[in-house]
């Protein structure tokens, strides 16, 4: 198998002017000689990984007293971005947008990066959490997890499922493995991309974010069957756990800042002062929560145990679905 490359109209409005404001922000701070810090998003603009970054980066710039700017350096699901912050000067300047995918992921579904995951790139903050939802196209005859589990049984190989990033695509081969059904995997570049061919019937099933998936959900053009978290998500607690239909079934994912490895302390220590101070911001807090983000930090001594656990779950859960990486 394969591994992939990983919104209402305001929310593109928002993060349209939202990207021309840095970027007017990023000349007046090279015409004045301001130190500009990077935050490179490993994927698209309009990507999950990219409206959560464009929301913290201005609470950011007002704590560090510096301009911070976006850059998408999307590819490779994620590893062309990763690969550039691993091997940028550790100055406190160039960040990573990681998240589970990128940081966690990767390592298990390719046979090799070329930086070293744990080495290169040292975790900062964790901002939190990211919940799934399980949606179909309308024209699928399910309302529920269990609905689709039977209906795939009696079609096998009918169903086709978008895979925009390695942890849906983790997602997925776990839920087909321990449900026994047969969906077709389809690749894409971005959960919106995705969601559009959700739309358009040309896939069937899809694991999506909340802000690429609710306003199709809530115009009527994909339906949501359930979170693919354990317990219910406080920002949509009517949704049913996927748990309930197929025994410990638990996707979610975080979203954090990495540093190149080298980088100082102190460097470490001022960004991850920064950021849980812009976390901490109830405004922050509201627009994240606006595009169903559960912010839940994380600092540096607590972060990196983290991130070292996860790689390890997310490898057990890659060969217990028989992903091959390639």
């Amino acid at each position: 198998m394969q591994v992939p490359s990983i919104f209402s109209c305001h929310l593109v409005r928002t993060f349209a002017a939202s990207a021309a404001l840095l970027g007017a922000c990023t000349l007046a701070a090279a015409q004045s000689g301001t130190q500009v810090v990077r935050l490179i998003v490993p994927f698209a603009a309009g990507s999950y990984t990219d409206n959560v970054a464009r929301i913290i980066a201005p609470g950011l710039g007002r704590q560090l007293g510096s301009t911070v700017i976006i850059e998408n350096k999307a590819g490779a699901n994620g590893v062309i971005g990763a690969d550039y912050v691993a091997k940028s000067p550790p100055d406190g300047l160039t960040f990573l947008v990681g998240g589970a995918s990128v940081n966690t992921v990767n390592p298990g579904v390719y046979k090799a990066l070329p930086y070293d995951p744990v080495k290169d790139l040292l975790p900062v903050v964790r901002f939190g959490l990211l919940p799934f939802l399980l949606v179909t196209h309308p024209n699928v005859p399910v309302n529920s997890t269990s609905e689709l589990i039977a209906y795939a049984k009696k079609n096998p190989g009918k169903l086709a499922y978008g895979t925009p990033n390695s942890s849906t695509l983790v997602g997925m081969e776990t839920f087909k493995r321990t449900a026994g059904i047969d969906i077709l995997s389809v690749q894409y570049k971005s959960s919106p991309q995705a969601m559009a061919d959700l739309v358009g019937n040309h896939v069937q099933v899809l694991i999506a974010d909340f802000a690429t998936a609710m306003p199709q959900v809530r115009a009527g053009k994909a339906r949501l069957l359930g979170v693919t978290m354990k317990e219910r998500s406080p920002l949509l607690p009517e949704a049913v756990p996927m748990a309930e239909s197929v025994k410990d079934f638990d996707l979610s994912a975080w979203t954090g800042l990495l540093a190149p490895g080298a980088t100082q302390p102190a460097a470490v220590k001022r960004m991850a002062d920064a950021l849980l101070a812009t976390l901490a911001a109830k405004d922050t807090q509201e627009h994240l929560a606006g595009i169903g983000f559960d912010v839940k930090p994380m600092g540096p001594e607590v972060f990196g145990p983290y991130v070292r656990s996860e790689l390890q779950t997310w490898s057990r859960l890659i060969k217990d679905a028989g992903i091959k990486p390639e």
